[in-house]
């Protein structure tokens, strides 16, 4: 294996994609049941506001990546605060994506379920697990090749989930009762549960949109950078109302929003509830193919964030060896050993794995937004040349950003029902904290 650089074989096309690809998933898939579950219809308006602050995030990502260009997340965020900072943000991103594809090959094995109810979830989630092995260790080109194509696939389902899903609720489809908005004003109205519930489903929420900034780490593996990512960010909005908003409110306008259950899919469940057990089917397989998008994504991801770790000596030097086609193998194979720990967690625990996986994540999501955010404000004073493309009311809307998330964290570490893995998310922070000491005394020796 040739000691070289990553290779430039990323197109414009392939980031748009990757960016729309990262951000659909298990959250909207699967965790819009516990979303929808936890505030009713009027989840949207969470799903707005997360995407608002996802806006922000971006386009400091992007400002950044223009300021400083071949610079990453984790090199942006080190040359705003050191590598300290870094060194714990590097490590809390690897694991936050571990945790995504092992949500995300759970997902994909709990859908095959649906076909084959008999076979166990962890042998499923095995499955899946070899196939993503095979996409990531062959090329970066192929495997950008092959999430564009998965990414479009994603895209043109959701699309025609909303046109079918208005057809359905306005009673367009030939014998089926239109509901038009009956369930959004029964069943407790459009907040049954107050204007306050919409902040406590923020986290699976934020959760979802995790993934968006992978765009971050791709600058490195990308040809024209600098024009691609503006227009990316541009986008963001509009992908948040397409993507969430208009089928989640399709989702508890067909079915009442106390009747979603998480077993399955919500998407499935609409079709199912309104007799059209044939496209059931169908979109059970399409959110099949989807999860597997999402999860090729975060492999991605958790490999590049390890070679990044290894060429700032934050990892072993093993994480920077690549293949001749660019790949690099030992990161791969190192987040395929935490799918093996994710499919021996589904077999102890199959009924509560989704719950365990799903709030970690996000927790350090937030802190990883976060700290983009602090590190745009940092580094815009720092700037030889002010890019073409900044973010949008700075400094109003970074400050804003950064409180909004800090808030939304700080309302995560202290609710009643997240004791236990805001003990582990605090563990893990605290760990990793130590290490970054650790290792810089040992380096200033």
């Amino acid at each position: 294996m040739a000691q070289q650089s990553l290779k430039r074989e990323l197109q414009p096309r392939h980031i748009r994609l990757m960016a729309i690809g990262g951000m659909i998933g298990t959250g909207i898939f699967k965790g819009s049941a516990d979303t929808i579950s936890a505030a009713g219809p009027g989840i949207v308006f969470s799903y707005l506001f997360a995407g608002f602050l996802l806006l922000i995030v971006m386009s400091a990502i992007a400002e950044m990546a223009i300021a400083y260009p071949g610079l990453n997340i984790q090199g942006m965020i080190q040359k705003a605060f050191g590598s300290r900072f870094a060194f714990v943000i590097g490590w809390l991103y690897w694991i936050d994506w571990i945790l995504v594809i092992i949500v995300e090959v759970l997902a994909g094995g709990s859908f095959l379920q649906y076909w084959i109810p008999s076979a166990p979830l962890w042998l499923l989630s095995l499955a899946c697990t070899a196939l993503l092995l095979f996409i990531n260790l062959v090329s970066v080109k192929l495997y950008g090749e092959i999430e564009f194509w998965l990414a479009s696939f994603k895209i043109i389902t959701l699309v025609l989930f909303i046109l079918l899903g208005f057809a359905l609720l306005f009673g367009f489809i030939p014998n089926h009762e239109a509901t038009y908005f009956t369930n959004y004003t029964s069943h407790g109205g459009f907040f049954p549960k107050g204007w306050g519930s919409i902040f406590t489903a923020l986290l699976i929420v934020v959760f979802s949109f995790g993934g968006s900034e992978l765009i971050g780490l791709t600058v490195t593996e990308t040809k024209n950078v600098e024009q691609t990512l503006p227009k990316v960010i541009k986008g963001v909005m509009f992908r948040v109302v397409l993507f969430y908003t208009l089928p989640i409110l399709i989702i508890t306008g067909l079915i009442p929003w106390d009747e979603v259950g998480k077993q399955g899919s919500p998407f499935v469940q609409v079709f199912s509830a309104t007799g059209l057990q044939g496209i059931a089917h169908i979109m059970n397989f399409i959110l099949l193919t989807a999860v597997l998008s999402a999860a090729n994504s975060g492999m991605y991801a958790t490999s590049r964030i390890l070679y990044s770790l290894a060429q700032n000596n934050e990892a072993p030097a093993l994480f920077s060896r690549l293949t001749k086609r660019g790949v690099p193998i030992w990161g791969v194979l190192v987040s395929c050993i935490g799918l093996l720990i994710g499919a021996f967690i589904a077999f102890l625990t199959p009924e509560h794995v989704f719950g365990y996986m799903m709030s970690i994540p996000g927790f350090t999501v937030l802190l990883i937004w976060t700290s983009i955010c602090l590190a745009q404000f940092k580094l815009r004073k720092q700037y030889s040349k002010m890019p073409y493309f900044r973010v949008w009311l700075f400094p109003y809307s970074t400050l804003f950003a950064a409180a909004a998330l800090a808030i939304i964290f700080i309302f995560f570490l202290f609710n009643a029902g997240n004791i236990i893995n805001s003990i582990v998310c605090v563990s893990i922070l605290l760990l990793l904290s130590g290490l970054s000491i650790f290792i810089g005394r040992k380096e200033s020796k």
